[in-house]
């Protein structure tokens, strides 16, 4: 049996964060893994003697190890006490329930707790998303990056999911999500809108109905759309008009050093996107 990873940091996004985990766990009968990961800084004491100059007293390499040491206590105080809180929230839900605190660098450990997870969920913004609404988290796209296992990226505001939009360019990411959904009891009753945004050719239209008809073959009510235009737009437009509660879609495509170059339609559509995604790499 599987298990929902479900990282927290204490933003604002954690409610949220918590409600999905919970939605997600009924509907695959799976039970929830609250972790915390707290980064060498916040864990543990570092060492200062480099960051004295010469002449510098004993006593104020104490303090500051001291200071240093503090810290530490009180981003582990901290870590446990959001870990409790979201607990019994999952908890009063009816959702069996586990939390790990640990120390280290995040995507290493998320790398150890994911080995037997079936989804993995995490916030669009980290502690600072109050100050920075044009910003993603500053650890999602290395999560997003690293993880070969479905991520559900979760909006602000939880909101009950009836219809979803799947982004398709009949790319292995995308053929991978589809195939995802048509197996996977999550997306269970839920109306799925299947979007490609390209040519209007042969060859698209018939990936097309390929993936439409896999999911209709899994008891999906399934409409499907071909169109022409910048696919962040496109496909940004398709979740308003549509009134979509959320976006399924293929995780960077391509490499990191193109993506700085030409932009990556993944990043956008997190930044833009006011509905919760499910990422696919």
């Amino acid at each position: 049996m599987g298990k929902i990873l479900t990282l927290l940091d204490g933003s604002i996004y954690t409610s949220s964060v918590c409600d999905h985990a919970i939605w997600a766990a009924k509907r695959m009968d799976q039970p929830v893994e609250l972790a915390h990961v707290l980064g060498h800084r916040q864990g543990g004491p570092s060492d200062l003697s480099g960051n004295i100059g010469l002449g510098a007293r004993t006593k104020l390499m104490d303090e500051l190890a001291q200071l240093d040491a503090d810290r530490a206590k009180l981003g582990q105080l901290r870590g446990r006490a959001i870990l409790e809180d979201s607990a019994e929230r999952v908890s009063k839900a009816g959702v069996a329930v586990e939390s790990k605190l640990r120390q280290g660098d995040l995507v290493a450990e998320i790398g150890v707790l994911s080995e037997d997870a079936d989804l993995i969920i995490i916030g669009k913004r980290g502690e600072a998303a109050d100050f920075a609404r044009g910003h993603l988290g500053s650890n999602l796209e290395r999560v997003v990056r690293s993880c070969n296992k479905p991520i559900l990226v979760a909006a602000r505001d939880y909101q009950k999911i009836n219809r979803a939009v799947i982004a398709f360019d009949g790319g292995p990411s995308s053929l991978k999500a589809v195939d995802h959904i048509a197996r996977s009891p999550m997306f269970e009753g839920i109306e799925l809108h299947l979007l490609m945004v390209g040519a209007d050719a042969v060859e698209n239209h018939r990936t097309l109905d390929g993936a439409a008809s896999l999911l209709k073959g899994a008891g999906y009510e399934v409409d499907i759309e071909l169109v022409q235009g910048d696919p962040a737009d496109e496909i940004n437009s398709r979740i308003q008009d549509g009134g979509a509660d959320m976006l399924v879609m293929g995780a960077y495509g391509h490499s990191r050093i193109r993506s700085l170059i030409i932009g990556s339609t993944t990043t956008e559509m997190i930044r833009r996107c006011g509905v919760s995604l499910v990422l696919f790499r």
